[in-house]
């Protein structure tokens, strides 16, 4: 993994509303580019369900099982903001690593911590999770909304480095939109995930447009699948914590 620089000297950006999808064009594959990086907060804030609660929940876990001297991860950090939530939280001798594949995201988590008076040394590192991940002396691990962007035929060995980096009595956290395996029940928590969306102000062409976007890049599991996954590559007991419609939240202990 290529370390990137926690701090550098620039000014923080202007949280900005997503509007990508405002307007009909040609839909493409969705990209965690420039272009996302800088409304990803607002992105997530209208369209995850219960996005702040979810954070607060996860602050709590991570932070009762964060060891003094150990390491916590999180995979796919984007803009930073849980690793930022948990900063106040977690013992300042806990080293806090954010990963993710996307340099825009990591400019922008960079800029967010630049607002934040914190002693704590933070690292970005830029990494492809296709690729096993580097996990040592880790207490805990986040993958908030991260797993079901990497392709199924990688997922069970990222799993399994996970488990192996953890120390005995880690955890790892992990937020996932689902799939069911009833077709009824599937498609009315879809109608339903559009109605909070529309409810949280976008247009029927972006919902539409990130929905077509999406489609080849975000692959969901059912919830026994993942269940499954965890328990298979090295984790002892997994509990849901939250659940709302099609979206899951899972504590995985090591």
């Amino acid at each position: 993994m290529k370390a990137i620089e926690s701090r550098p000297p620039a000014q923080p950006s202007a949280l900005q509303q997503d509007a990508i999808f405002a307007r009909e064009r040609h839909v493409t594959d969705f990209e965690f580019g420039p272009e996302t990086a800088h409304v990803f907060d607002d992105m997530v804030e209208r369209s995850v369900p219960f996005y702040r609660e979810i954070q607060r929940m996860v602050s709590e876990l991570a932070a009762d099982f964060a060891a003094g001297g150990s390491t916590l991860y999180d995979l796919g950090c984007a803009t930073g903001t849980t690793l930022i939530a948990l900063d106040p939280m977690v013992a300042p001798d806990v080293h806090f690593i954010g990963v993710d594949n996307a340099e825009a995201m990591l400019a922008e988590a960079r800029r967010k911590l630049m607002r934040r008076s914190s002693s704590r040394q933070i690292d970005f590192c830029l990494a492809d999770l296709h690729q096993s991940p580097i996990i040592e002396n880790a207490s805990v691990v986040l993958m908030i909304l991260t797993l079901q962007f990497i392709r199924p035929l990688h997922r069970a060995r990222v799993m399994r480095r996970i488990a192996q980096g953890l120390n005995e009595n880690g955890c790892l956290i992990l937020v996932e939109k689902l799939t069911l395996g009833n077709s009824l029940l599937n498609r009315l928590f879809i109608n339903y995930y559009d109605d909070m969306k529309r409810r949280h102000g976008y247009s029927e062409i972006e919902i539409a447009g990130k929905c077509e976007a999406l489609e080849n890049v975000l692959i969901p599991y059912r919830l026994e699948e993942n269940r499954e996954l965890l328990l298979d590559n090295g984790f002892r007991h997994v509990e849901e914590f939250f659940r709302w419609y099609n979206f899951s939240a899972l504590i995985s202990l090591k």
